[in-house]
């Protein structure tokens, strides 16, 4: 009896066993199978190249500006601040961008990452197809407001500009913060690079 017992038992913990191994291994077959199909969705915005076409980019009062490839512009209109860029999608994935914001200060370094509410929302939706160019704008329309002024400064110093970006995938995850500077160039334009990026729903590679 007592041997039918620890027979009995020895086989549950087997089988327990093997199901536990079972199950850990499904679920990491599940998390694998996961990152991949986000991997194939991701996106990763960059400058577009110098030989990139320009691109024609309008602002709901009418205001118009060509940006080059490799770059953007940064004008002072008689009520406004407008900032372009043209920018690539290395990625695997549509990016959607969601917001923006100008740094405020000129340490373009090792910095930590922007804090979210921060940044400001975009009026409209802007998408950049995988492999493809498309374009960021942002618009300072209030003179009140302390970065106006800071901006309009730094256009008329001939300083550099950083802005950081916010987008992510189609699906609304896999937010990544990118951080472009917009160097004046000797025609008036402005030479786009990236500096840094941060990625939001997920741990950072350093």
């Amino acid at each position: 009896m007592t041997i039918s017992s620890l027979a009995t038992a020895a086989g549950t913990l087997v089988l327990a066993a093997a199901t536990f191994a079972s199950v850990r291994s499904a679920n990491r077959a599940a998390r694998v199978a996961e990152q991949s199909l986000l991997a194939g969705i991701r996106p990763l915005l960059m400058p577009s190249r110098p030989q990139d076409a320009p691109l024609k980019v309008g602002f709901a009062d009418d205001h118009w500006v060509q940006t080059p490839g490799g770059g953007g512009t940064a004008e002072i209109g008689d009520k406004a601040i407008y900032l372009t860029m043209s920018v690539r999608n290395v990625g695997n994935g549509i990016a959607v961008l969601h917001g923006w914001r100008v740094e405020p200060t000129l340490e373009f370094g090792p910095v930590g990452r922007p804090p979210l509410d921060s940044f400001r929302r975009l009026t409209r939706d802007l998408y950049v197809a995988t492999g493809d160019v498309a374009f960021w704008q942002g618009v300072y329309r209030d003179p009140a407001e302390p970065e106006f002024e800071t901006v309009r400064e730094r256009i008329l110093g001939s300083q550099r500009i950083a802005v950081d970006l916010l987008y992510g995938d189609h699906q609304g995850s896999q937010r990544i913060i990118s951080r472009f500077t917009l160097a004046p160039r000797s025609d008036g334009l402005r030479h786009a690079a990236v500096v840094r990026h941060w990625n939001v729903d997920r741990p950072d590679p350093r």
